[in-house]
């Protein structure tokens, strides 16, 4: 079996949103961190100070096939192609220790199930 880190990083406010997503699609934890962002943009300021929106990073380790489907299931639920909310993107795992056994068997009853 192999396995994919698949990391959205999304605008604070749809943190909620995107952790529902990834588990409808599939996910079966998801680790979370709060994060910032520098963009290309100048930063907004406001009597010398520097605005910064927050930032969420979710992280999950999936099945290769279940990680497209989630990342597809985040970008059409949360509009990612449309607005710049957000990033999903996965890498793939070479080598990977400590998974619960409980969830590889999810994934394998969720890939026999699409079969």
């Amino acid at each position: 079996m192999k396995f994919a880190v698949l990391v959205a990083i999304v605008a604070e406010e749809l943190e909620e949103r995107a952790i529902d997503c990834a588990k409808q699609a599939g996910a079966g934890g998801v680790t979370l961190l709060d994060a910032r962002g520098i963009g290309a943009k100048e930063k907004k300021t406001f009597f010398g100070l520097t605005y910064e929106g927050s930032q969420t990073v979710l992280i999950c380790v999936l099945e290769k096939k279940l990680s497209l489907q989630v990342m597809k299931a985040l970008t059409v639920e949360l509009e990612l192609a449309k607005h710049s909310k957000g990033v999903v993107f996965t890498v793939p795992l070479d080598h990977i220790a400590g998974i619960d056994t409980r969830q590889v068997k999810s994934f394998e009853e969720h890939i026999k199930g699409e079969i």
